[in-house]
């Protein structure tokens, strides 16, 4: 019987040890809280986070009371969204940069020289040319065949009586076509301004990429002591 209780008792001095070495472990574990005013304007308190916190700024507390740190969703979301940003604008002015230097290698590529380009131009304003002429030389011929048409159906108005069919069809169809032609030589009038645009500015970057070669290519000099 004495041994029985001796256990019993050894027993109970550990689970007493254990409580007492686990309560500061306990007390710990609760020295953190967290408060914060909710969108109801009132103080929120908890050992967690509490769910009227949810979405607005929280002051992490030390057992004290003390502030040890702040969590704010609204601005950790505004950062976010800020290196979003600041990540697609390096993206796009990486994009652009591959891009010229594309551009670069290909003009390098295409020309030796500025006076390649003026000849290149003048090539390319001499085709618009020829093609302006072509289309205005087809508007003569439909303006021709359309006055035709306007002569063939005189008598008809004059004796109030419409004109046949085949006659209309043919009207309307040359009056398509004018249509058609005048839209096309507006644009082909307006691609000498574009051609010479394009040739401006490659010329302006062969001299720009010229000059930053040559200024490469020169020795560094030393100056005099």
């Amino acid at each position: 019987m004495r041994y029985e209780g001796g256990n019993k008792m050894n027993a109970t001095r550990l689970a007493v040890l254990a409580a007492l070495t686990l309560a500061p472990l306990a007390a710990g574990a609760q020295s953190v809280s967290y408060r914060c005013i909710a969108k109801d304007g009132k103080r929120y308190y908890g050992w967690v986070i509490p769910a009227e916190c949810t979405g607005r700024p929280v002051e992490q507390l030390n057992s004290q009371g003390l502030v040890v740190k702040r969590i704010d969703p609204e601005h950790a979301e505004k950062q976010r969204q800020l290196k979003e940003a600041t990540d697609e604008r390096k993206r796009q002015e990486e994009a652009i940069a591959k891009d010229s230097a594309r551009r670069n290698q290909a003009l390098l590529a295409t020309y030796t020289s500025e006076k390649d380009i003026d000849d290149a131009r003048a090539r390319a304003l001499a085709e618009n040319a020829k093609a302006v002429r072509d289309v205005e030389t087809r508007l003569e011929g439909i303006r021709t065949r359309h006055a035709g048409y306007q002569k063939d159906v005189e008598p008809y108005k004059a004796k109030g009586v419409e004109a046949p069919a085949k006659l209309r069809e043919d009207m309307k169809s040359a009056e398509d076509d004018l249509k058609a032609q005048e839209q096309l030589l507006e644009v082909k009038k307006n691609e000498a301004v574009k051609i010479n645009a394009r040739f401006d500015d490659d010329k302006k970057r062969y001299a720009a990429i010229s000059k930053e070669t040559a200024t490469a290519k020169q020795p560094a000099t030393t100056k005099p002591r």
